[in-house]
């Protein structure tokens, strides 16, 4: 409940400031490019999109996803240049967002900014953010979070007629370089099934198939998919996770193209099962007839229960696909980004994107929280626990105690036989191991390159190395091995704010030609959470106003502000009686420092420019 008074009406303003954009910097160089740097200078005469992003993001995939066709259609008027902001240690390596550019396609000039030189120049605060700069150079829109590909696709029609008229606009071929294609059976592998036949099926994610390995885990007996992405009877979109059914046929997460395909292995006839190919959004539905339901990302599979756990990366949730109902449902997360334990319905994750089931436990890597975690059945249905891992920000390599060990970025888990639990460390190149009955965490193999998940095959352990596109067989070590601890905090600054209270805005602007959708209630929705909790002693919870008093602790010094905020626009057009509509949403996880000279005012752009009043 929101008892504040209704906001006052926004005194109308400039439909785009004019404000001078700041140059292009980062350490690590550029990339797509040919080898060239690029400046602003060389970008005058085309509109410049800045896509803030990092690869370990799901919402910065997906709006890698929504700017393809934008890229393409205004090819000779638009660049999009991605500026890679890491949030992980491992992200700020050169050569790991060289691997990552091709393994996610992006096909526009990268900025490597390590030292998030440039994210701190445009005041980013979340990712993804874009930025919007005309042909004179200056910024005209900022949008966080997803969903904003229309209203970008619309200013920059405006953008082309404005400045075609005033001989601004310099069409022609940008400035991207496509890099040399490199030859090998797997490219960016992300998960793999051991077979009935001791062959291994493979989701060679990059190049939108599946691919079956003899027993060898190198030579290849079938490819499954045209090879191309789409969503088709023959082709994918980046698929990921695979589980055998107990009928012998394979479920696939197919990732990009959010659904579920079954592959039956004697015919190679893949059909879909769950899904609709679009994504799903805030107030879709969250249970249903399962080729009615939208999903979003589902990143790995797993048979438990009776039923087909979903570990649905794209809305921090877990859901569970029925094939003999043939329904999908929720079982556990509320779409809040983060670490919260208890029951299924109240859990938060962060990117779940690794299944293994074991007797009574699911586990689970939830990658942005860097933690193990598991589901377990309760007599009133099933709980969340976590194993390790604290937090969003906390990760590095630290073995011991599970209450202070620390993993960095997992992808996947598996369960071994004595009833402890595998752990592709991705990000710290390891697999690692976490005994329940002893609570300890320790070092398995090193030196492995981006793992992303692992099959047993008799006293081996066969590991997806995703970044050396292959397969590496191990014997399962008796003994751990010592590693040097190193523990990591997210290093973005935190933001300086005043005892007291504390005015959050959440600024959104409806694109152009489209208003806030109010025909079935309030169109917009933001929610407030803080870590530790004691942080906020007022403001905290759900609302529909897109601002919020909030009351800082004077105890607590400092913490992370957790926001989400959504809103909802449509086509304003009185003649149409079925507009368009669009949401628009993003989560922050904002640090903050209370000080005494700290600021009174926190704004989060979701879409438009902040004239500092709302």
């Amino acid at each position: 409940m929101n008892d504040a008074a209704p906001a006052p009406t926004p005194a109308p303003v400039p439909r785009r400031a004019r404000v001078r954009a700041p140059e292009l910097i980062g350490k690590g160089g550029w990339l797509n490019t040919g080898g060239k740097d690029l400046t602003l200078a060389d970008l005058r005469g085309r509109i410049t999109i800045l896509d803030f992003w990092t690869f370990c993001c799901i919402n910065c995939l997906h709006v890698l996803d929504e700017l393809r066709e934008l890229e393409e259609k205004h090819r000779d008027t638009v660049v999009i240049v991605g500026v890679h902001s890491p949030k992980f240690v491992h992200e700020a390596e050169h050569a790991a967002v060289v691997d990552a550019v091709e393994r996610y396609e992006v096909h526009h000039p990268v900025l490597d900014d390590p030292e998030l030189a440039t994210w701190k120049q445009y005041a980013v605060r979340a990712w993804p953010t874009l930025v919007v700069i005309d042909p004179e150079g200056y910024v005209v829109a900022q949008h966080a979070g997803e969903g904003h590909a229309h209203a970008i696709a619309k200013l920059v029609e405006e953008l082309e007629a404005e400045h075609e008229a005033k001989g601004t606009l310099r069409r022609g071929d940008g400035p991207y370089v496509a890099p040399e294609p490199v030859a090998s059976d797997l490219r960016f592998p992300g998960k793999a099934l051991l077979l009935p036949s001791g062959n291994f099926l493979v989701s060679d994610s990059t190049r939108h198939q599946l691919v079956e390995l003899a027993a060898d885990g190198e030579s290849v007996v079938r490819r499954i998919g045209s090879g191309e992405r789409g969503f088709g009877r023959d082709s994918f979109s980046e698929p990921q996770g695979l589980a055998l059914l107990p009928d012998g046929r394979v479920v696939v997460a197919d990732t990009v193209n959010h659904a579920l395909r079954v592959l039956d292995l004697e015919s190679g006839a893949v059909e879909t099962v769950a899904g609709t190919g679009r994504q799903w959004w805030q107030g879709s539905p969250t249970s249903g007839p399962a080729l009615e339901v939208d999903l979003s990302s589902p990143w790995d599979v797993a048979w438990w229960q009776g039923k087909v756990w979903i570990a649905m990366a794209g809305v921090h949730q877990l859901w569970t696909w029925d094939p003999e109902a043939g329904t999908v449902e929720v079982a556990a997360g509320t779409t809040n980004e983060g670490l919260h334990d208890g029951p299924a319905a109240e859990a938060w994750f962060a990117q779940p994107s690794g299944l293994a089931a074991a007797g009574d436990r699911l586990w689970i890597a939830d990658s942005e929280t860097s933690a193990l975690r598991y589901v377990h059945p309760t007599d009133t249905g099933y709980a969340v626990t976590s194993a390790v891992g604290t937090g969003l920000f906390d990760f590095g390599h630290r073995d011991g105690d599970a209450a202070q060990a620390l993993l960095q970025h997992p992808l996947g888990v598996t369960a071994l036989p004595d009833g402890s639990v595998a752990v592709c460390d991705t990000y710290n190149h390891a697999l690692r191991r976490y005994d329940p009955a002893t609570g300890q965490v320790s070092t398995l193999a090193t030196d492995l390159r981006e793992p992303s998940d692992a099959v047993l095959v008799g006293e081996d352990i066969v590991v997806v190395e995703s970044a050396r596109h292959r397969l590496t067989r191990l014997r399962l070590p008796e003994e751990a091995v010592r590693v040097d601890a190193v523990a990591h905090r997210t290093q973005r600054a935190a933001t300086e704010v005043a005892p007291g209270t504390l005015r959050l805005d959440v600024v959104f602007r409806a694109p152009s030609g489209q208003k806030l959708d109010t025909r079935y209630g309030p169109s917009t929705r933001l929610l407030v959470s803080s870590t530790p909790p004691e942080l906020l002693t007022g403001g905290e919870g759900a609302g529909t106003d897109l601002f919020r008093e909030l009351e800082l602790n004077p105890a607590v010094t400092e913490g992370v502000l957790h926001v989400s905020a959504m809103a909802a626009s449509c086509d304003d057009d009185p003649a149409n009686e079925y507009p368009a509509c669009h949401v628009h949403q993003q989560d922050w996880g904002v640090p903050v420092r209370v000080t005494a000279d700290g600021a009174a005012r926190l704004p989060l752009v979701l879409a438009g420019m902040d004239d500092g009043q709302d």
